[in-house]
């Protein structure tokens, strides 16, 4: 089995009544942890009452914090969610958190080096020189890199996202992502298969993925494309969906899997997420008819 590490920010989304667990690193390296039994997450928290939390999250789930560190200054990462009048959360995602200063270690150079076959990461933990130059360190190893955009707020710029397309073997964005690259860097008409055939060759990157919402998803590599869309029979939280998808994308990849293949499990695990409250769901039986495919 291939050995994944993620990279980047944990952090609780606060709701008014509620705060659940999230990060898209953390969403995607808790499936891949439950999909496969293994996986590594490079991370900072604070020293408070949230940092716990989490720590005693990630051992009752079997997650390992051997590369979680802990800041004395900095506090644990918080998205607080402002509700329109129809409900609809607006994120302010706080700033100078602990995951924006996570700082390189022996340890830290060993897993990568050693212990890891793709790494995974995205631009929000990028948006403090702090983590983005320790990111940056773990670019150009003889492993794979997986992108997942994941743009929030302003947190990004066409540097950040050159840079990430230059080191990524893998590729996933939304359309609305799409829109954004294609204004700062590529300059295209818009079309989502001549876009992703076109990233894919000028920063050299083997597979693309283009999720489009309820729309399904577009698969681009060597040449080929492949269109799904999966039913959802009841949808009841879309919060965490494309993580879900993004984490058997990631394990189809390095199964050597062909792309109709890997849009149509990830297509459909997504489905399965969405069908349950919050990004991280506890039942067993959301993974078991994964698993098999997986890890056979």
């Amino acid at each position: 089995m291939k050995k994944v590490t993620a990279f980047g920010e944990i952090l609780f989304d606060v709701y008014p009544e509620v705060k659940t667990l999230g990060g898209a690193p953390f969403n995607f390296i808790y499936h891949i942890k439950k999909l496969t039994g293994e996986g590594n997450f490079i991370s900072k928290v604070g020293d408070d009452e949230l940092g716990k939390e989490i720590f005693n999250f990630l051992e009752l789930n079997g997650i390992s914090s051997d590369y979680i560190a802990v800041d004395k200054e900095h506090s644990t990462g918080v998205a607080n969610a402002n509700l329109d009048e129809n409900k609809i959360p607006h994120w302010e995602i706080k700033l100078n958190c602990a995951y924006d200063f996570i700082e390189p270690s022996d340890k830290i150079t060993n897993l990568i080096e050693d212990g890891t076959d793709c790494l995974y990461f995205g631009t929000l933990a990028q948006r403090n020189n702090a983590s983005r130059n320790t990111l940056n360190k773990m670019f150009g190893k003889k492993i794979k890199y997986f992108c997942d955009l994941n743009f929030r707020q302003n947190y990004y710029d066409a540097d950040i996202i050159k840079t990430s397309l230059n080191t990524a073997d893998i590729l996933k964005l939304n359309d609305d992502e799409l829109k954004i690259v294609n204004q700062l860097l590529l300059k295209q008409t818009y079309d989502e298969m001549a876009l992703a055939k076109h990233i894919s060759e000028k920063f050299n990157i083997e597979l693309v993925c283009i999720t489009l919402g309820s729309k399904g998803a577009i698969l681009y590599k060597n040449g080929r494309t492949d269109h799904y869309m999966a039913d959802a029979e009841i949808i009841v939280d879309t919060v965490g969906a494309g993580d879900a998808y993004a984490s058997v994308l990631c394990l189809g990849y390095l199964n050597g899997w062909e792309i109709s293949k890997i849009n149509r499990i990830a297509s459909e695990f997504a489905a399965e997420i969405v069908q349950v409250k919050g990004a991280l769901p506890r039942k067993k039986s959301i993974y078991e008819r994964f698993i098999e495919t997986i890890r056979s």
